[in-house]
């Protein structure tokens, strides 16, 4: 079988045997076995050596048959994706810039808004009483010395377990699963010190005593809600991915966020937050940031906190952080460590700052734990795996299904 480009019209460019082979992920044999059968057309290439292939009509077979397509970096899976769009150090939520809206909408206003498209301004998240009182039950249930990511964890199965209709995947079901848990995961962390919230409080507030003893003020409060919908999503990072992976496979929505949870507590993702607070501490208490930047470059050790292997400059979450923190007074002395952990830095390495440090500044200055930007980040981006379920819903099921490359002894082998 034969295309010719009609008469005026320039010729689409064509793959060879190989390349379409790559693509569908087959031997060069089975390529010419679809066109034997049909599913593939095919013109003899210049000289007569060999074929060539339309790239449109691979690449449909290629969906047909479950075969993904190669990124144009080569190798990394692509999503098709509505909800976040990394571009020139900017970042956007459904195309609209995700540090506007951390400046003008609240968390959960900002969330809602990502799943439905619609803002509902003041719109506030319940749990329903049973299912905070049996998040609250298993989280107590934990050894003292626990993270609150494990409590996180154990709350998402708490309220799973209570949630009889949460293997419906229809959109609205998925959203009102989404908009009890969020506040169920707020709710089951201990509270540090002091009144816990109101009844009606916004989610910042509510989250607010579980991080610190100390009372909590606007300006802060403000940093605190726009970190939160700073954290939502961030294109396919780690655990997004996990997350999509378990929507393929229909999971229902708790257990998308508890595949995500499970990836976040890596170092090298929400855990991050951690090391950068550490740092930013004692670069506080020695009264410098040169000892504790020369001491981590001495040891071989990476200084947390600098740089985004998406952002060439600074970090636009990080820049939108730091503008807030100016106008809280305690954060001053934790404000001017950071940035001079950043200049110092610069003379080694031009690094700039990224979220895990700014959320530094806030942890320190407020008197948090180290976990305290780990607890947001988690808390925050459940939102975020949420919206991608619901895109990851309306795929065809267990698409994302990567083929491994054996490297182990070929058959046969004896038996052990």
């Amino acid at each position: 079988m034969t295309d010719q480009p009609e008469p005026g019209r320039p010729e689409a460019p064509r793959l060879t045997t190989r390349e379409a082979a790559e693509l569908l992920g087959v031997k060069p044999e089975t390529v010419y076995a679809y066109v034997s059968r049909g599913q593939l057309s095919s013109v003899r290439a210049a000289g007569g050596r060999g074929s060539t292939f339309d790239a449109e009509e691979v690449r449909a077979l290629a969906r047909r048959s479950g075969r993904r397509e190669p990124s144009p970096a080569g190798g990394d899976l692509v999503f098709r994706t509505g909800i976040t769009l990394i571009e020139e150090d900017r970042y956007y939520f459904r195309g609209v810039d995700a540090t506007e809206l951390a400046r003008l909408h609240s968390y959960e206003e900002v969330a809602e808004w990502l799943w439905t498209g619609e803002l509902r301004p003041g719109v506030r998240f319940e749990a329903p009483p049973e299912t905070l009182a049996a998040a609250r039950r298993t989280v107590g249930a934990l050894p003292a010395h626990s993270g609150s990511t494990d409590r996180l964890r154990v709350a998402v199965t708490a309220a799973a377990a209570t949630d009889p209709l949460r293997f419906d995947l229809s959109p609205e079901a998925v959203l009102n699963s989404a908009r009890n848990l969020i506040p169920t995961l707020v709710g089951a962390l201990p509270v540090v010190g002091g009144a816990s919230e109101g009844a009606g409080d916004s989610l910042v507030r509510q989250l607010w005593p579980r991080l610190t003893a100390r009372p909590a003020d606007a300006p802060a409060l403000a940093v605190l809600d726009a970190a939160l919908v700073l954290l939502i999503d961030h294109d396919l990072a780690a655990s997004t991915l996990a997350a999509r992976v378990a929507a393929s496979a229909h999971a229902h929505p708790y257990a998308v966020v508890s595949a995500g949870l499970g990836v976040l507590e890596g170092p090298l993702h929400g855990a991050a937050s951690g090391l950068a607070h550490r740092m930013l501490q004692e670069a506080v208490d020695r009264g410098s940031a040169v000892p504790v930047v020369a001491d981590h470059l001495r040891t071989g050790r990476r200084v947390p906190g600098l740089g985004h292997r998406l952002y060439r400059s600074e970090d636009p979450r990080a820049r939108t952080l730091f503008a807030l923190l100016e106008d809280v007074p305690q954060a001053a002395g934790a404000l001017a460590a950071a940035r001079e952990v950043v200049a110092t830095t610069a003379r080694h390495a031009p690094l700039h700052a990224n979220i895990d440090l700014a959320l530094a500044v806030l942890s320190v200055a407020c008197g948090m734990a180290a976990e305290a930007g780990e607890t947001v980040f988690a808390v925050s981006r459940t939102a975020g795996w949420i919206a991608h379920a619901l895109e990851e819903y309306g795929e065809r099921p267990l698409r994302i299904r990567p083929s491994g490359q054996y490297t182990g002894p070929r058959p046969p082998q004896p038996t052990p």
